[in-house]
């Protein structure tokens, strides 16, 4: 990423602006929602490596003055299942992206609150955004 960062002030107009949006790093929760209601089904277990250094590698390039930070924000960013199915096919892409260790308890959680539900449910996937705008420094 630092290398990225080099070559993005190197091609950047100087009143360009450089957009760092990405998975926040902190843990998914999977959360069952039906109607009003919300229970927490499980915290995903996951690894930050290569969030935290692209966070070490975007604080170096601002510390450095390569450049300057315009605004920062974090915002949610939700996925929804509506069958059992629908989370099982999501947590394997996800799982196998990310390298992860299988979560088929958290599946099986999901499973059975599907099987439980008097009603319609969402099976909903909780996870934050960041963004940092950057303005490059002369």
């Amino acid at each position: 990423m630092g290398h990225a960062l080099t070559e993005a002030h190197r091609v950047l107009a100087a009143d360009g602006l450089l957009v760092d949006l990405r998975p926040a790093a902190v843990h998914r929760t999977v959360h069952a929602v039906s109607g009003k209601k919300a229970r927490l089904l499980g915290v995903m277990r996951e690894r930050f490596d290569e969030e935290r250094a692209s966070d070490r590698a975007v604080a170096a390039a601002v510390r450095s003055g390569l450049f300057a930070v315009v605004s920062r924000g974090r915002f949610p960013c939700n996925r929804v299942a509506t069958a059992a199915s629908d989370f099982q096919a999501w947590l394997a892409g996800y799982v196998a992206m990310a390298d992860l260790t299988p979560h088929a308890w958290l599946g099986r959680w999901v499973e059975r609150a599907f099987d439980e539900a008097k009603g319609s449910l969402r099976v909903v996937i909780r996870a934050p955004i960041d963004l940092i705008v950057l303005r490059p420094s002369p």
